[in-house]
């Protein structure tokens, strides 16, 4: 990787190429259960920009830009009620559109309000997560057909935490299939066993160098990753990246719940993961809600700590519960998503790509920066990047093909489709 390349995947700012291409999508801004109506407003830091959030009386989500137009005060102490957001410095009040509704502080017959208009994204609120468009209104695209925006709410759980890495770390853990027999290991995967995967764990474990195979869609990519499963069989998980930060992980065999992350930049060096499950045909039970909530060892959800978004097991305390036994670090952290964190946030966010060796398990990942690339490059060039949002509907899995298929992605296409009736559990 040249050092130009590595400049342009590490900056998200307005006005370098990767941050004007990550503001042409819809994005995770935060979680609808942090906004009450007329409630106090919210924080939010995304693409290196200070926001504020707030629900107002209708229940309708504004996103503004944190200082007020008038002399910069934090609407972060403004107060929140009858319809809009008012600055308690001198009182100018904002909708969510970024209109300002009132300034009391100017004659009564003064029309300078007209005047201004402050920064304000547009939000749209699915399934419990509030997203954002932050790019030119005039290529506002669709929202895209990720199947957990469209299923029931009731067949979804999401959350959210603060990652201290870049954020195409968090992402690339996602869409890398040949660690899970390193950092994930053999232990890891005697815990999966309530997945049915029992006859699997010795196929991932042991399968230390999966073929890896890739699938270029017009929104992204899909992975396929070969290991031996028997002298019929190849078992293989089956995962997507879908422009610009959002994963489709391989799902475990049976009726379990699928699930993925949107990778969204606070900033250059830090990392918004929202954690999606979903199934496509039911509601979710009490005990995935459970496991979800909890953190569970398999899981790509966390503990946090109470009234943040920190994970509980964290940098600070090494990832893992006081207590926990083992001589070395790694082993006292025993939790999937611990692991992943530990691992992505040991990288260090200013790591300079031009210092990696790349090897042939790192196929996807060597792609999918590639593809981030030329989108930004052609974006600054004026070419609209890949926006269509019928190319969102796919969703990971795994499965047993027999080992002579000629096209594992034709022979999956079906199951991957992220319509519920193409659904297939067991598969």
């Amino acid at each position: 990787m040249t050092p130009r390349e590595n400049e342009i995947l590490s900056q998200t700012g307005k006005g370098s190429p990767m941050g004007e291409l990550l503001r042409r999508y819809w994005l995770p801004a935060l979680l609808a259960r942090e906004l009450e109506a007329d409630g106090a407003p919210v924080r939010v830091r995304l693409l290196g920009e200070d926001l504020i959030a707030f629900r107002d009386t209708q229940g309708r989500v504004g996103l503004l830009g944190e200082h007020c137009s008038h002399r910069g005060a934090s609407l972060h102490l403004a107060k929140n009620g009858e319809g809009g957001l008012r600055c308690w410095y001198h009182g100018w009040k904002y909708g969510i559109d970024g209109t300002c509704l009132d300034m009391p502080n100017e004659p009564p017959a003064s029309q300078f309000k007209e005047k201004v208009r402050h920064l304000a994204y547009p939000c749209i609120e699915r399934n419990g997560i509030v997203l954002t468009y932050m790019g030119p209104q005039e290529k506002r695209p669709p929202l895209p057909q990720l199947e957990w925006l469209g299923v029931p709410e009731s067949h979804v759980y999401v959350s959210k935490r603060y990652q201290d890495c870049h954020w195409l770390q968090g992402l690339e853990g996602d869409i890398d299939s040949s660690h899970l027999a390193f950092l994930h290991g053999i232990g890891a995967m005697e815990q999966v066993a309530e997945h049915d995967m029992a006859d699997l764990r010795q196929a991932v474990a042991q399968g230390s160098y999966p073929k890896l195979e890739i699938v270029h869609t017009p929104c992204g990519i899909l992975q396929g990753a070969r290991r031996d499963a028997d002298p019929q069989h190849h078992y293989w998980r089956i995962g997507a990246w879908l422009m610009p930060c959002f994963t489709a992980l391989p799902s475990f065999p049976g009726d379990a719940a699928l699930g993925g992350h949107a990778w969204v930049p606070v900033d250059d060096t830090k990392v918004w993961a929202f954690g999606i499950s979903w199934h496509p045909t039911r509601a979710l039970a009490a005990q995935e809600l459970r496991w979800f909530r909890e953190g569970t060892p398999t899981g790509i959800h966390s503990t946090m700590i109470p009234g943040t978004f920190i994970a509980a097991r964290n940098k600070s305390n090494g990832y893992a519960e006081p207590g926990a036994p083992g001589s070395q670090p790694w082993q006292r952290i025993t939790n999937f998503q611990d692991q992943d964190t530990a691992i992505t946030e040991s990288i260090g966010a200013a790591f300079d790509r031009t210092r990696e060796f790349l090897g042939s398990t790192d196929i996807v990942i060597a792609n999918t920066r590639k593809r981030l690339i030329d989108a930004a490059l052609a974006c600054a060039d004026g070419t609209d990047p890949p926006t269509d949002a019928a190319g969102y509907r796919y969703r990971g899995l795994s499965c047993l093909l027999p080992r002579d298929t000629a096209s594992w992605s034709d022979a999956v296409a079906e199951s991957m489709d992220a319509r519920p009736e193409t659904f297939q559990p067991g598969i």
